[in-house]
């Protein structure tokens, strides 16, 4: 899958791109997902990866950008229908039959298995190593509805996912055992735990299976797509010269 996957963003990135036109903005579709991005009662967007996008296109590129939170479902349709330009996300099959990217993701993120501490087969999950051992130890996952990673990670080879209809949902239906387990990046899982108040009913585990690579995704009929390039040229300076670390350090 991640031998197709690189196939697929180098085919994508050979795709004749539509010249983008000076001063016209690049609409981006978010969801509300802390802390890589938040939208405020008086609209304002915060968050480390609008930070860093807004760093790289806005202030060092000069391309103006409007923020347009959605659920996240939404937002991958608006860009496939063209309705937004650009999402930022992980790169699978099914997007890269819609959208362009580039071939470094500018921040990974650890995916963490979670569980109930009380969970009668609890010494199996805490030696789990990969997802293979999920599919082979017949474990159920809980996740939430457009989540790609676990669609072509879990869903596609066999193992049993149970789809909340939002993020915050999950931790609910995790600590009342519709499921297993659940697998997600800790500083985005906390916040809806202590939300709910199941610090008690969900243990993080020792257990990283995989690092989620996130991307600037445009869409094909956006004019914007000649961005990517100089997207990700800026993005490698500003690791170099430090904004990166700053950035991250701030949340």
């Amino acid at each position: 899958m991640r031998t197709l996957l690189r196939l697929l963003l180098a085919v994508a990135l050979l795709l004749p791109a539509v010249p983008c036109r000076a001063g016209q903005p690049l609409h981006i579709a978010f969801p509300e997902f802390w802390p890589f991005f938040s939208q405020g009662p008086d609209g304002a967007v915060t968050g480390f990866f609008h930070d860093i996008v807004t760093e790289a296109l806005e202030r060092r590129l000069g391309v103006p950008l409007v923020w347009e939170c959605y659920p996240w479902v939404r937002c991958q349709e608006r860009v496939r229908e063209g309705k937004s330009d650009a999402m930022i996300t992980a790169p699978t099959a099914e997007r890269a039959t819609y959208a362009l990217t580039h071939p470094t993701p500018f921040y990974r993120k650890e995916l963490v298995v979670f569980t109930a501490p009380g969970h009668p087969r609890l010494a199996e999950i805490l030696a789990l190593r990969s997802v293979q051992d999920i599919r082979r130890g017949g474990f159920s996952v809980v996740t939430y509805i457009g989540n790609g990673w676990s669609r072509e990670n879990l869903s596609a080879v066999g193992i049993p996912v149970q789809e909340s209809s939002c993020f915050e949902c999950v931790w609910p239906m995790l600590a009342a055992r519709r499921a297993d387990l659940v697998v997600e990046w800790p500083p985005a899982a906390w916040p809806g735990i202590r939300h709910a108040e199941l610090e008690d009913r969900v243990l993080q585990t020792g257990v990283v299976l995989d690092s989620m690579p996130f991307h600037l995704h445009i869409g094909k009929h956006s004019a914007h797509a000649a961005l990517l390039g100089p997207f990700e040229e800026t993005v490698a300076a500003m690791r170099v010269d430090g904004t990166l670390d700053r950035i991250l350090a701030g949340y």
